[in-house]
C-alpha cells in the first residue's frame, strides 16, 4: 500500500476508509464443492468480495490491497473479489489486521476466515479432521447463511461418497 502514497497520514486515512467500507459492504466466504477425484472429495474455496455500483471505489480497494479482480454484473453493480489463497493470505489478511473492523460481526467473521486460511495454508483441509474443523468454523460465519452443502451433508458424504449423488 505504501507505494501509492507519499505520507503515512494519507495511507492511514485511505486504509481506514477501505476497512470501513468493507466493514459495511464486504464479505468473507467459504464454499465447498464435491470433487470425487480428490482424496478428500471436497474442494474448499475461499473468497473475499465487495459489490458496489461505483466502480471507482472498488478500483481503490483493488489498488490498496494489490490483488483481486473486478467484473460487472448485468444489473450495473460492480463486483470485486479475491479468491486465490495467495492474495487472501498475503494481502487481504495482513491489510485487515493492520486496519481492523469496528463491527463485532465483521471482526468475528474475519477471525473465523483467518482460522480457515491457516488450515488451508497448512494443507490440513486435505484431512477429514481439517475439513471438519473448517465446517465447524464456517457454520458461525455470515449468520450461518444458506449453504448448498451443509456440514451434515459433507460429513455424510465423507462416510459414503455415493450418498452425495444419490437421488431421493
Amino acid at each position: 500500500m505504501s507505494s501509492l502514497y507519499k505520507d503515512d497520514s494519507n495511507e492511514i486515512a485511505t486504509g481506514s476508509y477501505v476497512a470501513g467500507f468493507v466493514d459495511g459492504e464486504g464479505s468473507f466466504n467459504v464454499s465447498l464443492r464435491p470433487r470425487p477425484d480428490y482424496v478428500i472429495p471436497w474442494k474448499v474455496s475461499l473468497c473475499f468480495n465487495v459489490s458496489q455500483k461505483e466502480k471507482h471505489i472498488l478500483e481503490l480497494v483493488q489498488r490498496v490491497l494489490g490483488c483481486g479482480t473486478l467484473r460487472a454484473r448485468g444489473d450495473g453493480v460492480w463486483y470485486f473479489e479475491v479468491n486465490n489463497l495467495r492474495g487472501i493470505r498475503d494481502m487481504v489478511v495482513p491489510f485487515f489486521r493492520r486496519f481492523p473492523f469496528r463491527s463485532e460481526k465483521k471482526q468475528k467473521d474475519f477471525s473465523s476466515f483467518v482460522s480457515i486460511v491457516k488450515i488451508i495454508s497448512d494443507n490440513n483441509h486435505l484431512t477429514v479432521s481439517g475439513l471438519s474443523s473448517i465446517l465447524r468454523i464456517r457454520e458461525g460465519m455470515n449468520g450461518g447463511g444458506k449453504r448448498r452443502y451443509s456440514e451434515q451433508c459433507v460429513l455424510e458424504a465423507l462416510k459414503n461418497p455415493q450418498r452425495l449423488y444419490a437421488r431421493s
